[in-house]
């Protein structure tokens, strides 16, 4: 479903719309938390504020926006400045959500500005990267009057989970005709990434793995079948697995090698009862070259050569591709050159361990990168922050780049 959002002719200032530092203060203090899958409850979870939020934001600035029911009443925001068909078109992303707020040592929604940084949660991943090209999209709309560039913001739901609002994106490209869902020439993916560009990445399959035994009572565990006992063989050569991945399989030169880990074990219900359920999940990270179908595939085998016992593979619930260097060095080295004008510090196309929405799109055929203020080394993190020069760069680098790409 899509909600078409008229323009509202009561605008903001320049000075509010255009800052980044204050719009990061403004998203930080909209409480926007992904469950993670979880049962939750209560106003901080999800990105319903925030989407009520972008589409005022989008509305006061004078723009059209669009609201995508992705699923669950969860939402993507769009926003579209049109110079014409004959101009290249560029997509500016962030993610609305972020991780939990558990074990952190800071306010998590009250933005605290202290030697230079802002600290909250989002601040960093990837609320940082949103206020910069919020920023940037701005000052397009407002003040320049010879950009060359048709420029669309699209802000996603649910990336640090399952990623469904790129997914859902990338899907209207291929079956939806209309104007606001086209294909655009490129795309910028908004991560930490300290004013790097991110021109390859890993991927990730999730999945769980299950052991089924037979319950009885634990005063007699002859009577039964325990899959706890079942699942220790498959852990063992998982682990075996993990080595030959790390130190045994050639690395990409960007990305590093492949990996693997098992990040969650649960099992019976009850001290006193043999248990009759076992499950573990599995997080593979992938390097460009790998198919997700051919690595399971591949990883089943082995564990059945390796053990004797029985399991059941379940569908994965997550399959990211990775992020392949081979589509996009063209815009990597024009946003390069628009960067490197405006740092300092020169900085340089590099690979990344972790997963972005980027891979999603050049799956979909669109040439895309990662780029944005702030490291990685703060995402997640329990004070997280992002220092205010970075986020003030990007928020230059964007509508440089989004003025004179070439």
């Amino acid at each position: 479903m899509k909600i078409e959002c008229n323009k509202r002719n009561t605008p903001i200032t320049n000075q509010r719309v255009t800052d980044p530092l204050t719009l990061l203060q403004d998203l930080i203090a909209i409480p926007s938390v992904n469950p993670m899958g979880n049962t939750f409850s209560g106003p901080q979870y999800l990105e319903h504020k925030l989407t009520e939020w972008l589409v005022d934001f989008f509305q006061r600035l004078g723009v059209s926006c669009e609201v995508q029911d992705v699923a669950d009443g969860r939402c993507n925001v769009i926003a579209r400045l049109d110079i014409g068909p004959a101009f290249p078109t560029i997509m500016l992303e962030a993610h609305q959500d972020t991780v939990p707020v558990d074990g952190m040592t800071i306010e998590p929604f009250a933005p605290l500005v202290k030697n230079g940084r802002v600290y909250g949660r989002g601040a960093c991943d990837v609320k940082g990267g949103m206020a910069a090209m919020l920023s940037a999209f701005a000052r397009i709309v407002r003040e320049d009057t010879n950009a060359n560039t048709n420029v669309i913001i699209y802000c996603t739901c649910d990336e640090e989970f399952t990623a469904k609002g790129a997914r859902h994106l990338a899907q209207q490209w291929s079956c939806d005709q209309d104007t606001k869902s086209s294909q655009p020439d490129f795309c910028i993916v908004a991560e930490p990434t300290d004013l790097n560009v991110i021109v390859a990445h890993r991927g990730v399959v999730r999945w769980k793995i299950q052991t089924h035994g037979r319950a009885c009572h634990s005063s007699r565990p002859q009577d039964g079948h325990s899959a706890i006992y079942d699942m220790a063989p498959i852990i063992t050569a998982l682990e075996k697995y993990a080595d030959i991945l790390q130190n045994h399989s050639e690395p990409h030169p960007l990305c590093g090698s492949p990996s693997l880990s098992i990040g969650k074990i649960t099992g019976g219900t009850s001290v006193n009862i043999v248990p009759d359920l076992c499950e573990i999940e599995i997080d593979r990270r992938s390097i460009p070259g790998e198919c997700s179908t051919k690595l399971l595939e591949e990883m089943e085998q082995f564990l059945r050569s390796e053990t004797s016992v029985d399991f059941t593979f379940l569908p994965p619930w997550i399959d990211s591709p990775s992020l392949a260097d081979d589509l996009n060095q063209d815009l990597a080295d024009k946003l390069l050159n628009t960067i490197n004008s405006i740092v300092a510090q020169p900085r340089a196309k590099q690979g990344a361990w972790y997963g972005t929405d980027a891979s999603t799109f050049a799956a979909a055929g669109v040439p895309a990168v990662v780029f944005g203020p702030g490291s990685i080394a703060q995402a997640h993190t329990a004070d997280e922050w992002i220092e205010i020069d970075q986020l003030r760069l990007a928020s230059e680098i964007y509508y440089q780049f989004c003025t004179n790409p070439n």
